[in-house]
């Protein structure tokens, strides 16, 4: 496939002398520059609705680093005219809380002009510092705006959440972040514009990739390749993918999430969880996490794996998966990268079984083909007097009241009868579950010869 190369011919000097990085000269300034967050910033959401109505409510911005959660706040107080005050959980406590509140009562006092509070990582300030927050909410001194990388359900208390509107954020995508980059490319007063610089469509396609849905990530990259990167003669900077990998440091895989490559890697990674090999398994699973794939994919493959592959023969592996995916979600990158191998290694040495998997099978192709009789009489729940009186759970036998808790009951519907779905293997733990399935069984297959004789 031929490559296509972006040619951004400029003027002036050949050197940009700016301090800040670029990610923070091209924070959007308005809500149409804004991108990506279209589920609440489109035409008619609620959120844009409300910041360009001036009814804006106390709110907490709940997304990954980088989807935009301090530049929206910021738009929001330059729309609205509202005074922006902002500091970090990380470094205040209650005495800043007091004192940034004393400032807002004062600009309404004199200036009729209310307070926009921004709180960066609200999630770290503890109980009694989101506590002094809520009297000043509820009388309306200050409109909270707090961002938060976690979960705001676990770690903003229930007081102060109730009197905020919660708003989520997502990762940016591959295009948005594309878009990102080449408006910092392109501009001259903010971006990158100043420079002349042809750049290899798999250079953007490789930051977006290891931006992962983070803008900041994305143009500080840029800015860091095209300042690295000579000039030719003609003052052109030529930037192509092994640029990019020295810039970095490391391998800029190119790796499509929805194209060949992803099932190519996540196929591999299964049969060799299947296959029993723990060392394959990490391998596949330290490739993918080396491209970009999303980890909770990874993840939820892990626990479907569980239930497919080894199900019942170890029960403990869905724990193991499930247990993974939290830590990771709590986690993060790069620490949590440790619970999905721990996760892997477990899986590809457990017993395996699918007999899980094939019974479902079975379940399915008849609930399809065969006619969905009724539920048995004796096995519904008489939870009236009219249903009693049509012989709903009549004759029920409670299995409790037999020895070993157990009684030759029929469960399945009349043209089901003796159909056996579940065939445990001699695998781990299923050695057990098929021993006591064939004792039940043999009982079950003894009374029905017992009711023909």
């Amino acid at each position: 496939m031929k490559k296509q190369s972006h040619l951004f011919e400029k003027k002036g000097k050949d050197l940009l002398k700016r301090e800040a990085p670029l990610a923070d000269r091209m924070r959007p300034r308005t809500l149409d520059e804004f991108v990506g967050q279209g589920h609440v910033l489109g035409p008619g959401k609620i959120l844009r609705q409300a910041i360009e109505s001036d009814h804006l409510p106390s709110m907490i911005l709940w997304g990954p680093p980088g989807s935009g959660k301090t530049t929206l706040a910021m738009i929001v107080a330059s729309t609205t005219g509202a005074q922006f005050l902002a500091f970090s959980a990380v470094l205040s406590g209650v005495k800043e809380i007091k004192e940034v509140i004393r400032e807002a009562e004062e600009e309404w006092r004199y200036h009729k002009r209310r307070t926009i509070l921004f709180v960066d990582e609200i999630h770290r300030f503890n109980k009694a510092q989101q506590d002094a927050f809520l009297p000043h909410v509820e009388k309306g001194t200050i409109i909270l705006i707090g961002a938060t990388t976690e979960n705001p359900s676990f770690e903003v208390i229930s007081p102060l959440l109730s009197r905020t509107k919660v708003f989520t954020l997502e990762a940016l995508t591959e295009k948005e972040i594309e878009l990102i980059l080449d408006r910092g490319l392109r501009d001259e007063e903010r971006g990158l514009g100043q420079f002349m610089v042809e750049i290899d469509p798999e250079v953007f396609k490789g930051i977006c990739l290891i931006a992962n849905g983070d803008a900041r990530i994305a143009l500080n990259a840029l800015e860091m390749i095209v300042l690295t990167t000579p000039p030719d003669p003609k003052g052109i900077r030529h930037i192509k993918k092994e640029d990019l990998e020295e810039v970095l440091q490391k391998k800029a895989f190119l790796y499509d999430k929805s194209g060949e490559e992803h099932y190519n890697l996540i196929s591999a990674f299964h049969k060799s969880l299947r296959g029993s090999d723990p060392d394959a398994a990490l391998y596949w699973l330290g490739r993918m996490l080396e491209a970009g794939e999303d980890p909770l994919y990874i993840a939820r493959r892990m626990i479907r794996f569980a239930s497919e592959d080894v199900g019942i023969a170890d029960p403990q592996a869905l724990q193991v998966s499930v247990a993974a995916m939290e830590a990771f979600h709590f986690v993060g990158l790069p620490e949590g990268d440790l619970a999905l191998a721990q996760a892997a290694v477990y899986l590809a040495t457990a017993p395996k079984s699918n007999a899980l998997y094939t019974a479902m099978i079975g379940v399915k192709k008849d609930i399809r083909e065969l006619e969905n009789l009724p539920v048995p009489l004796h096995i519904r729940n008489p939870v009236t007097p009219l249903m009693k009186d049509l012989g709903y759970g009549k004759d029920y036998k409670y299995p409790h009241d037999y020895p070993e808790h157990f009684v030759e009951e029929e469960y399945l519907p009349e043209n089901l009868k003796g159909r056996t779905y579940y065939r445990p293997t001699e695998q781990g733990f299923e050695k057990e579950i098929k021993r006591r399935l064939e004792v039940w069984r043999k009982k079950k297959l003894e009374r029905d010869i017992k009711k023909e004789g």
